[in-house]
């Protein structure tokens, strides 16, 4: 790769005035050219420096430029592919040893304290205020003095907060499912679960700092040691306490999120100072990201809210299927959660043409992964969730229950993963833009006043369709936001239509064949069906988005109508 020079670095042209003084005749100054050499040996000495101070230049390699971030969008996306795996296999052993039954609905209840917790805390709201302002303390070295003024701050919150949940169980479950067959259970399962809020609040602190230090193994690793720990806990404890044995798993894949990030921070941001005077946290500038991240996770209360009035089950169904339905959408969004501390760092700099750039081409890349994925689910639920989830008590009334709910799903990952990637966007800034928690709140009004008229008619499939189109809302909604962004008004609606437009249109060619392609595979083996299932939607997907000059498809597959390579 070819590296520009650090900017830090006086440029050869910056010593010529020195040669002025003297005068144009005369002979450069033993001074001057010991100054030369010496210059010429550093910019040596920080072009072989390349992992630690690479920054992008104008003279790159073509398709070697961007290797920090293939390399980044890499490792997470295997460890965050490999977390997921692990996910299903505790949601399979969860499924096959419990099955949907009212005990899986009372520790699903409990369960909505993690993920409450996990969106507010790692992904979301500590995420987006803590990686802005670590950036900037990176680029100004002093990062440890800003973990030195916010760690004890941090972590009081969290205590008190997780308290508190803990404490008040008995109010939680019984405002989240009125009607749950078993409360008791879910109280119970609560508390130990509150634990997740320190644990989370931990964990995304970790993150947030390795990130803006352009760290990205060890955040990646942490949902592979928590699921690790769920099902060491199931298998352990499931015959002693039941189903409460996930809540402990639970708890204790908290704590291995922590310790899995504490070598990688000693290293690479170093242990808080005794005393240090550095940037601190201001409740002003966490209550707008905070409140964006729990109205968009009230998406879930609504769901839970809405479920513990059906069948027992429900609520069992519909996390099933929006575990299996968000993993597109989480893959999608690797390409967010890599760029975001470079996104921080343009807007702090006022590079505005940069960070439109990298708006433009996040929405791009995230909408060619989530798009084709969403056709296939469409498609191919009912063998998806046959194949992932049906074993053990988990019946052919559960998989077709399921599979439903995951056709309705699909439809809302596009909005899903538009909202992730343009909200960060209003939160780079030092004081956070209320907008998008505006915005979230106009899509949950839609979504519970949906869910309330279609629930009693359609069931799960009516509480999902509501899911899908409060979100949805709330990504159109978010767009005139951009508009009043400083230097951001031209990344309109215009750019995501040109970024996305193609591609929607691909996908819903490719749902179209395979949902004509299903019956014929019908008498084949689930993994066969599905292998080939794939094969046909991903090829109609890459026909159809090529042929109408889609130009995210043609840099990935390197073609261009014109035979020339991007």
């Amino acid at each position: 790769m070819t590296l520009t020079r650090s900017p830090v670095l006086p440029d050869r042209e910056a010593d010529r005035p020195h040669d002025r003084i003297r005068g144009r005749g005369r002979k450069r100054s033993r001074t001057w050219n010991r100054n030369r050499a010496w210059n010429r040996i550093r910019n040596r000495a920080w072009s072989r420096d390349r992992v630690r101070t690479w920054t992008p230049g104008r003279h790159r390699r073509p398709g070697r430029g961007d290797s920090p971030f293939l390399r980044a969008f890499t490792v997470t996306a295997a460890l965050v592919a490999l977390g997921a795996a692990l996910g299903f296999g505790r949601d399979l052993l969860v499924a096959q040893i419990f099955g949907a039954t009212g005990s899986t609905d009372a520790f699903l209840v409990a369960w909505t304290v993690p993920e409450t917790a996990a969106p507010l805390l790692i992904e979301g709201a500590m995420a987006f205020l803590l990686v802005p302002l670590f950036s900037r303390a990176a680029d100004a070295g002093v990062i440890r003095e800003a973990v030195t003024a916010t760690l004890p701050r941090v972590l009081a919150g969290l205590v008190l907060v997780s308290g508190v949940t803990a404490l008040s169980a008995p109010w939680l479950v019984g405002v989240l499912a009125p009607g749950l067959a078993d409360p008791a259970l879910a109280v119970g399962c609560t508390r130990i679960t509150s634990v997740t809020v320190l644990m989370f609040g931990l964990a995304g602190y970790l993150s947030a700092a390795l990130r803006a230090r352009q760290v990205f193994g060890p955040p990646a690793a942490i949902y592979v040691a928590y699921n690790a720990g769920i099902i060491a806990s199931v298998l352990a404890c499931h015959d002693r306490f039941g189903v409460a044995a996930a809540a402990l798993g639970v708890a204790c894949g908290g704590a291995l999120m922590v310790a899995v990030q504490i070598p990688g921070f000693l290293r690479h941001v170093g242990p808080p100072r005794r005393t240090a005077a550095g940037a601190s946290i201001l409740l002003g500038a966490f209550a707008p990201i905070a409140l964006f991240t729990l109205l968009r996770q009230g998406q879930v209360f609504v769901e839970r809210f809405a479920g513990s009035s059906l069948a027992a089950g429900s609520i069992s169904h519909l996390n099933y299927a929006q575990k299996i339905a968000q993993v597109p959408m989480t893959l999608s969004l690797i390409v967010a959660t890599v760029t975001f501390p470079a996104l921080a760092r343009s807007i702090a700099a006022g590079d505005i043409a940069a960070a439109r750039r990298r708006i433009a081409a996040d929405l791009a890349l995230a909408g060619m992964i989530v798009l084709p994925a969403s056709a296939l689910l469409v498609a191919f639920a009912p063998e998806i969730v046959a194949l992932l989830l049906q074993r053990g008590a988990f019946t052919p009334a559960d998989t077709a229950a399921t599979a439903e709910i995951v056709r309705v799903y699909s439809v809302g990952l596009l909005g899903q993963t538009v909202v992730g990637v343009l909200c960060r966007v209003f939160f780079c800034a030092e004081r956070p833009s209320w907008y998008p928690a505006g915005a979230m709140a106009a899509g949950l009004a839609v979504t519970a006043g949906l869910a309330a008229v279609a629930t009693p008619h359609w069931g799960t499939a009516g509480i999902t369709a509501a899911n899908a189109a409060g979100i949805t809302l709330t990504a159109a909604a978010l767009l005139p936001g951009l508009r009043g962004l400083r230097g951001l008004r031209g990344l309109g609606t215009h750019v995501v239509l040109a970024a996305l437009g193609r591609p929607a249109l691909a996908a819903a060619a490719a749902a179209g064949a395979g949902w004509l392609v299903r019956p014929v595979l019908t008498g084949l083996p689930a993994v066969a069906a599905l292998a080939l299932g794939a094969v046909t939607v991903g090829s109609v997907f890459i026909v159809v988005a090529t042929a109408t000059g889609s130009k995210e498809i043609a840099r990935m597959i390197g073609y261009t109508p014109a035979g020339k390579r991007l």
